[in-house]
Formats: structure tokens, sequence, C-alpha cells
């Protein structure tokens, strides 16, 4: 095999420098008058480097011997991006590519498994073992194992240094699901199904704190995951609207054979532009909330919601200013503050604040007698 250099040597010259500037240039010419333009870069459509580079490898795979010129032309670069895929192909694929001056084109000088993977940067082993770790909050569900194994094919196109550092970052990095749903696979499989295959489902459907059920017939559009627990985005029929349904509330669903169309202008991510978390309403509400210096140093970097101002206090603190349609979420958070909190307004939010505090007081008050 021959030394970098003449491998170099050979790359750049292939054989007659003058007479491959000049076919150069004659590619150029011939793919700007397919075009239609003059040749400049404005009309050329660029194609991304992997694309390019898959099918010089195809082209060496085949025997083809290709050469600059023939890249140059196929895909209406400059000759220095030609010489920089080969090179690329070459020296960090490590692919067995030499010129060969008789055949005027470059070859494979042993066997080739297949296109290797292209190499990993640290940010992206890094961004790899974030998704490896969220796949956790999956575990219950179906798709766990699919997710598992996409990542598994990804972990197999790792060199050693690759591997090692992935490694690394594992040790030192995991999450921590708070109070994770317990999944029902059946359950989880059956929604899921009817939401891809557009079927109509019917099941029994116990709200909060009520103490018997009520059967429920939907168009299920979206499915939805929110701190360890889903959610089914759906057309409820006999309200007309569309409602939010915790999955682990269901009961005997069935999909029924009725087909429908989910309209055009669904958007799953307009269902919660006025939400804290899930919870939504018809209400338009300005909260305002006095943290003080501790919680707000606590609290301090963190994105509550998008109409969220947050400013600071003469003497510590800061207050938050919200504006939302539903009061129920935004209410247990103050509660968790407890004192560090108050509530300026509205005056509803106050007064249901107030109330429950004045509970808890009666109810500890009532064991201390």
């Amino acid at each position: 095999m021959k030394n970098r250099k003449s491998e170099v040597r050979g790359s750049k010259s292939e054989s007659n420098p003058k007479a491959e500037g000049r076919s150069s240039k004659t590619a150029f010419a011939k793919a700007a008058a397919r075009r239609g333009d003059g040749g400049g870069a404005a009309g050329a459509v660029k194609r991304p480097p992997l694309e390019r580079m898959k099918k010089i490898y195809g082209w060496l795979h085949d025997g083809a011997y290709p050469n600059c010129c023939r890249i140059v032309a196929e895909f209406e670069v400059a000759r220095k991006t030609a010489l920089r895929d080969i090179e690329f192909l070459r020296d960090r694929m490590g692919l067995p590519i030499e010129y060969d001056g008789q055949r005027h084109g470059y070859y494979f000088t042993g066997p080739v498994d297949g296109f290797p993977g292209v190499p990993f940067t640290e940010k992206e082993l890094f961004g790899l073992c974030v998704a490896h770790k969220a796949i956790e909050q999956y575990r219950w569900t179906p798709l766990h194992r699919p997710l598992e194994l996409v990542f598994q094919r990804f972990a197999g196109q790792l060199d050693d240094r690759e591997r090692s550092t992935l490694q690394n970052l594992d040790e030192g990095l995991s999450f921590r699901p708070f109070a994770p749903e317990d999944g029902d696979l059946r359950l989880f499989e059956l929604v899921s199904g009817a939401v891809t295959e557009r079927r109509a489902l019917r099941f029994q459907y116990r709200k909060p704190g009520a103490k018997s059920a009520e059967a429920r017939e939907v168009h299920p559009y979206h499915l939805m995951e929110f701190e360890g627990r889903w959610y089914l985005l759906a057309q409820d029929l006999a309200r007309g609207a569309i409602r939010k349904f915790v999955l682990g509330r269901m009961r005997e669903p069935v999909v029924t054979g009725e087909r429908f169309v989910r309209p055009k202008d669904f958007d799953p991510k307009q269902q919660f532009d006025t939400s804290l978390g899930v919870m939504s309403g018809k209400g338009d509400y300005e909260v305002v909330i006095e943290m003080d210096a501790w919680l707000a140093d606590v609290l301090r970097g963190r994105r509550w919601h998008p109409s969220q101002v947050v400013t600071d206090r003469l003497g510590g603190g800061s207050q938050l200013r919200l504006r939302l349609s539903c009061l129920e979420e935004i209410e247990q958070n103050v509660l968790s503050w407890g004192a560090h909190a108050r509530v300026v307004g509205p005056a509803e939010l106050v007064e249901r604040v107030a109330s429950t505090a004045r509970g808890m007081v009666a109810r500890y008050r009532a064991r201390d007698a």
C-alpha cells in the first residue's frame, strides 16, 4: 500500500492537473447548461455531504473507479470539496482507498463490509446518553422495547473510544422520575392503536373524587405524557369538545368499528397554551404571586409558562405574573410553597388558597384537641 504522501500526490494530480482542471470547468459548464443558469452557486442545488459520500462509496464498491471529475459533474461541487470527501472516507472512516493512475480513478484495495458509521462528536454522545436515560420513563409501556432497540442500533455503530466515552457519561448521569404511574400495557396498546388507526373508542371513566364512572365515547386524537402520567386528547362525542383523559382512570375500553378523520387544524400544543401543566379552562386570569427571597432563589431560572414575567422586589424576593385559563394547578403549586409565597391576585385564587389553609388549620387543631 502506498504511504499517505504518495496518496495525497495521486489524489491531487490524478495523472494530469491541467486536464483535470479543464475537465472540472467543462463539467461545471455542462451542469450549468442543464440547469439553465450561469453556473453560479445560487443556481446549484447542493446535496448533503453524507449523501455525496454514500454515492461515492457506491461507485467504489462497484469498481467504477470514480475520480474528482465525476464527483464534480455529479454533485456540482468544487474540486477541493471532492478531494475532501475522498480524504474523509479514507482517513476518518478508515476505508482502504487508493488512486489508480492507469484507470484514472479511486478504488478499494481490500474488502469492505459496508458503509461505516459517521464518527460521533462528544456533544452527540452526550445527547445519545441523555436519550437513553429518558427511555427509562417508558419502561412500563410498549414504547420501551422499540426505543431500547433503536438505542442499541446506534450504540452498535460506536467504536471502542466512543463506547468508553458513552459508558463514562452513563455512569455520571441519571434521571429520577417522580412517582411514575403504574402502566397497563394492554390498555396502552389498545388506546395507542385506536389513535394511529383513527378508530372510535368507548370506555368507563371516573373523574377524581367521583364515586362512580360514566360511559364515554370519543375520537382519540393524541397521546401525551406529563410528569409520569399518560393522557389522551380526544373529541368527546357527547359533549362536542376536546377533552383530556388520564389512561389510569379508564375502565373497560373498547375500540369500535367506527372510523374518523382527525381535523387538519388540530394541534395538541394549542390545547396547553393557557395551561400551567395539562389542565385548561375557559377563564382568563392574571395571576400575581409574591415570593420571598428563599423561594425566589429556589425557583430562579425556571420557565413556568410562556406568559410569565418575573420582577425582582426591593429588599429581596420577586413577583411572578402569569396569564392562565384555570387556577387548579397554580393553586397546588402555591400551597406546596407554604409561607414562602403569597397570592396577590386574582381574588378567586386568594380565597381558594385561604380557604384550604383555614381547613388545614382546623383539621390539625381538631387532632390536637
